[in-house]
């Protein structure tokens, strides 16, 4: 089984018109369109069994009508091998209310990214949603690292992570990025083996330019075979989840990028789906 940890999707009407607005933010290709339809077709192709999409909350006004979208839409996306999670913005004054909901409609998990809402990870703010959705045994994936759009500032550098585990010590925090996108030695030096999850979303082989800017993206890699499987080899292959962030990368790639891996066939097994069953609480067939 084959889980796909970080994945988006737009409204179909929407969802070329946005990719195209974040790919010129971030320079970066994108390779479907980020569509329902699209998704489940390249997963399909790339022989990925199931999808996490993971919504991103903007502003804090969104979250509700975000939620309430995605809870309608759950049945009909589980036809299409995809598995919503919900999403939470700092601001959003209610989070205990709307946490309880997700979780009695079956939603398993939220996505924050601290870099797009402009809050530092470790900030009161985060702290309290992350508490309290521990308390209701809900999985927080968080941005972790630069963000390929959003240079000028870390929002979740290591020591925001580390100050997260300190104080609440959540069973389920997910990092995205391998733990922090480009300060992956910090990552190995201060945060391998923590007791976190890190997830391989957009962190694989080369990075693509966006037609136009070839000439303009400051990063042109990211992880190489060798430093990525040092990297899961010093924090624990229990706690890796194979992630592409599609449509940002290329699915197929990603999956045959694991694949040829120098690893065991036991450690891709964990990699690719039995670590997501275990923390989502689904069968590894």
């Amino acid at each position: 089984m084959i889980v796909d940890f970080h994945t988006h999707t737009f409204p179909e009407k929407i969802s070329l018109k946005t990719a195209d607005k974040l790919a010129h933010m971030a320079m970066s290709k994108y390779y479907i369109d980020p569509n329902v339809s699209s998704l489940a077709e390249a997963s399909e192709e790339a022989g990925i069994d199931l999808c996490i999409n993971l919504p991103v909350m903007t502003r804090p006004d969104q979250v509700v009508s975000v939620n309430d979208s995605l809870i309608r839409q759950m049945e009909d996306l589980r036809t299409k091998g995809i598995m919503t999670f919900g999403g939470m913005h700092p601001d959003y004054e209610s989070f205990g209310t709307e946490l309880k909901r997700l979780k009695e409609h079956g939603i398993k998990g939220i996505k924050i990214h601290p870099a797009y809402q402009e809050t530092d990870l470790n900030d009161i703010k985060f702290k309290r949603i992350i508490a309290a959705a521990e308390e209701n045994d809900m999985i927080v994936i968080t941005h972790s690292g630069l963000d390929i759009g959003i240079l000028h500032h870390n929002f979740a550098d290591p020591d925001m992570v580390l100050d997260i585990v300190k104080d609440i010590a959540p069973s389920k925090f997910v990092l995205a990025h391998m733990g922090g996108w480009q300060g992956w030695d910090d990552v190995e030096k201060y945060l391998a083996g923590a007791p976190v999850y890190l997830d391989t979303a957009f962190s694989l082989g080369e990075i693509t330019p966006f037609e136009g800017y070839e000439d303009k993206l400051q990063f042109r890699e990211n992880l190489s075979e060798e430093n990525f499987v040092r990297l899961c080899r010093k924090h624990g292959f229990d706690k890796i989840l194979f992630a592409t962030d599609s449509p940002w990368a290329d699915m197929k790639k990603y999956v045959d990028f694991i694949k040829a891996a120098d690893l065991s066939d036991e450690e891709k097994d964990m990699i690719f789906g039995g670590n997501a069953a275990g923390i989502l609480g689904i069968s590894n067939k």
